[in-house]
């Protein structure tokens, strides 16, 4: 008995070879342990061995079935890894370049942010960032945006929890940690760090608490800039800004000033253009930024002298540039990562 169950053994072993599919397979598997398989045809002899004999066979026979079942794992392995070589195909080599004309680019916000960047390089302005977490120091208090301010209200900005620290993240006291609501506070940071004279802008990611919907989101973009020298004036901030407005929009684009409050400025404007080629603007008045000569408030609180030095500040939408330049009409198609909508700015 013993000799027959190996001879089965090696049987199998010699002709599973030859097995190539999952059908045959199934078929040979059960020529050998199925029903009336040469293995269980040969069990049955067991009833004729002597007892005293039984647990050595019996042994035996036990040892063949696992080796028969591990020869049946590993062929049918064999079988699985050959029919999902098939389905993959032939061998990638990844040395060559990706099929189709697909290539990837640059975001749209990306590019219109460099575009604005490399306009104010052009007359002297260098690139200053900061944290997109910061404090209410640094965001509001240095600012002159007094405590009882809307803008500071848990309504409008997002605030960490008392208990958070941050230890890469300065703190002139112990005041709140929160995530920044412009990148004024990057203008803050520059000041106490730099003696005047001080040309920058600051672009970066800021946050709100705005509702979603076709002009508003939670998470934006701006960039802001500021001039500080003496004898700054008005005069100096129209005609930067004029220059900025033509040079991306179009030599006979117009700008003009509306007067408005903000904190940090004295006086404050609100910034419009014009521009009749844009066929989405045509030659009505739109809103795109908020400017004014900075608060005396403001210098003293990052120790320049109010008398000696002057300057005008000036911050803007990137997400809003981008939907005039190109004629969007929704903010949330830039956060979307639809590939239909990000191709149309490749190349």
């Amino acid at each position: 008995m013993e000799e027959e169950y190996q001879q089965i053994l090696k049987n199998a072993e010699a002709a599973i070879k030859s097995v190539e599919t999952r059908a045959d397979f199934e078929s040979f598997k059960a020529s050998v342990v199925g029903p009336n398989g040469e293995l269980t045809k040969a069990m049955k002899g067991m009833a004729k061995v002597p007892k005293e004999d039984k647990p050595r066979v019996g042994k035996a026979l036990n040892m063949v079935k696992k080796d028969l079942e591990a020869l049946f794992q590993k062929h049918l392995k064999t079988i699985e890894d050959r029919e999902m070589a098939a389905r993959i195909g032939a061998p990638v080599d990844p040395s060559l370049p990706v099929p189709g004309e697909s290539w990837g680019g640059k975001h749209p916000l990306t590019k219109v942010r460099e575009e604005i960047i490399h306009i104010f390089r052009r007359v002297g302005f260098s690139v200053a960032e900061g944290p997109e977490v910061e404090t209410e120091y640094y965001c509001f208090d240095a600012l002159n945006t007094p405590s009882d301010h809307p803008a500071r209200d848990l309504q409008d900005t997002y605030y960490f929890p008392p208990q958070t620290r941050f230890a890469n993240i300065s703190q002139k006291e112990k005041e709140r940690y929160l995530l920044r609501t412009h990148t004024s506070s990057v203008q803050i940071r520059t000041m106490l760090e730099t003696e005047p004279p001080v040309r920058i802008v600051s672009p970066g990611r800021c946050f709100r608490r705005d509702t979603a919907d076709a002009t508003h989101s939670a998470n934006f973009h701006q960039i802001e800039g500021l001039y500080v020298d003496r004898k700054v004036s008005v005069r100096d901030l129209k005609a930067l800004l004029d220059y900025f407005i033509k040079s991306l929009l179009g030599p006979s684009a117009k700008t003009r000033f509306r007067p408005h409050f903000f904190p940090y400025t004295e006086p404050s404007f609100e910034v419009d253009f014009s521009a009749s080629h844009l066929g989405k603007v045509g030659s009505q008045w739109i809103e795109i930024a908020g400017c004014g000569l900075v608060h005396p408030s403001v210098f003293e609180s990052v120790g320049y002298d109010s008398k000696e030095w002057s300057g005008f500040a000036f911050g803007m939408g990137i997400e809003r540039i981008a939907m005039i330049l190109h004629g969007v009409d929704d903010i949330r198609y830039f956060y979307q990562n639809d590939q239909r909508f990000l191709q149309q700015f490749q190349g």
